[in-house]
């Protein structure tokens, strides 16, 4: 697979793929997305195909501006034009009632639609040549390690996406935030780098949190309970506990994702360190975790970070790759 720069030139090509039902995988601010037309039913479906993904789980549709939401969604409320006035192009998604047009292959047979404008230069450009709405999730295969280099795209779906446009690796490195306005309250579903205290302090009231995503009705991207996960057994755990697993398997080829910690090296374990700041922990944190998985180890071990607010998206994250938390 053929990486392309983002050239005007090459901008130009993948939104002519786009308009012939292929794929194209373009960075955002977040993660790499994989993109087709979102108005192309059957365009849409080869997205499926390609990451492995079930048909029930819906897409993020990316558009290049709030304005053209209503193409989209219906009974807009005032809440959304708040969040877009303050905070749009930025990694925020929301989810609304969708139109009666809209095809259900989109939305997860749902009525409801996640719509977006990225806060990435390449990804606005591309969605102001092509005019409409590109769906698009993270471009690996299901339930994987999401990417945040253009190469982490070609190594893991290959010729599966027609054109790959690389932006550089992506600064914020952790999905979206995603915000359900389609019912009586704000609900967070998914944390991001927009944190939970941000949303109320522009809409003010308070945003819910469900304590258990499975008993809510409208389902979004990254509910699954394993998810952004590498292919090696990973544990995430407290730095008290560090010595006691490294200990005990002494004699297995470990990787080791630190916080913050001295963790020296042996001949059986390989150690990455990233730093307690939040911002570059989750730049880094899914390309660091497909270089530990890429080592073919027994076991990935990674340091819990902090619990607070900053951190509420990588400690989601590694829910969620992980097998178990240890405290």
């Amino acid at each position: 697979m053929t990486i392309f720069n983002a050239t005007t030139e090459n901008i130009e090509r993948a939104t002519q793929c786009l308009k012939n039902g292929g794929l194209v995988a373009f960075p955002t601010e977040t993660v790499y997305g994989l993109g087709a037309d979102a108005s192309n039913p059957d365009a849409v479906k080869h997205i499926f195909t390609a990451k492995n993904r079930p048909e029930n789980h819906p897409l993020i549709v990316h558009l290049a501006s709030f304005e053209q939401f209503d193409l989209w969604a219906q009974d807009i409320p005032e809440s959304a034009f708040k969040l877009a006035e303050y905070f749009f192009p930025s990694p925020l998604a929301l989810i609304l009632k969708k139109r009666p047009e809209v095809s259900e292959v989109v939305t997860g047979g749902q009525k409801t639609i996640a719509l977006r404008v990225p806060n990435h230069p390449v990804a606005l450009e591309l969605l102001r040549t092509f005019g409409g709405g590109i769906a698009a999730p993270s471009a690996n295969r299901f339930c994987r390690i999401s990417p945040t280099q253009a190469q982490h795209v070609a190594d893991e779906l290959g010729e599966s996406v027609d054109m790959i446009l690389d932006g550089g690796a992506c600064q914020i490195g952790v999905e979206s935030t995603i915000l359900d306005l389609s019912g009586d309250n704000p609900t967070l579903l998914r944390f991001g780098q927009i944190t939970r205290s941000e949303l109320e302090s522009v809409l003010k009231t308070e945003v819910f949190v469900p304590d258990s995503l499975s008993k809510i009705t409208v389902k979004t991207a990254g509910m699954m309970a394993i998810h952004y996960a590498p292919t090696t057994p990973a544990v995430c755990c407290g730095n008290d506990l560090l010595p006691v697993f490294l200990l005990a398997w002494e004699d297995k080829k470990i990787g080791v994702l630190t916080c913050g910690s001295n963790i020296p090296f042996t001949p059986n374990r390989t150690v990455i360190s990233l730093p307690v700041d939040s911002v570059i922990y989750a730049q880094n944190l899914y390309a660091k975790l497909r270089e530990l998985d890429a080592l073919k180890l027994d076991l990935i071990l990674v340091e819990q970070p902090p619990k607070n607010e900053m951190w509420d998206a990588i400690n989601d994250r590694l829910s969620k790759a992980t097998s178990s938390v240890y405290d």
